[in-house]
């Protein structure tokens, strides 16, 4: 499984979501509803449904994510590297795009995660930008944590965990994905993006 310095990966992953952070305030919360509520074809997610999605999953794993932080401040020291899980390696590979183009592999989205299309679509985008605030401060917070012995629990099953190195790739990756699809979905409406969606490698 792949190893990576702990710092530099919560560095890249401090800067990844720093990234996704401007491209919403900058791109995203200028934008008129018209424009982020615009589905490329019917049964296509326009920007804020992708935001939407994301932001349920956020609500999920961010309270998830913290809790491992607290639980864990006092039981392992930090360690130099994080040694990436089996499961977790797999399902951040699964939902990454691919390549330059950053293809997507489809798959379905759970039911209780898909949004629905009607959105107060800057409320969605109000909600994205406090949860990637959010997210910077637990990745400031995870340096004092062992990255590969903290675990969290599964949006769809308790009793799987992944390493919290593991779930901050996920999470951040499964951003890096819809934000993507988001600004596809904003170019069939015109919109032309300022600032381009990254993935950074550790």
């Amino acid at each position: 499984m792949p190893v990576y310095n702990t710092v530099t990966l919560i560095q890249n992953l401090q800067e990844q979501t720093e990234n996704h952070l401007q491209i919403a305030v900058h791109d995203f919360q200028v934008l008129s509803p018209v424009h982020l509520l615009h589905q490329p074809e019917p049964g296509k997610w326009s920007a804020a449904q992708c935001l939407q999605h994301l932001n349920a999953y956020g609500k999920y794993y961010l309270p998830a994510i913290e809790t491992s932080i607290q639980a864990n401040l006092q039981k392992h020291q930090p360690a130099e590297q994080f040694v990436s899980g089996t499961l977790g390696n797999y399902f951040t590979k699964l939902i990454l795009p691919k390549g330059e183009a950053g293809s997507i592999t489809k798959m379905s989205a759970p039911k209780n995660y898909r949004p629905s299309g009607a959105l107060d679509a800057h409320a969605v985008v109000a909600e994205f930008i406090d949860q990637q605030e959010k997210t910077l401060k637990l990745l400031d917070a995870a340096h004092q944590v062992n990255l590969t012995r903290a675990k969290t629990p599964i949006s769809i099953s308790k009793w799987i965990r992944l390493r919290l190195g593991d779930t901050f790739f996920f999470v951040i990756a499964h951003n890096y994905r819809h934000i993507l699809q988001a600004q596809r979905a904003l170019a069939t409406a015109g919109v032309q993006n300022q600032l381009k969606a990254r993935l950074l490698q550790p």
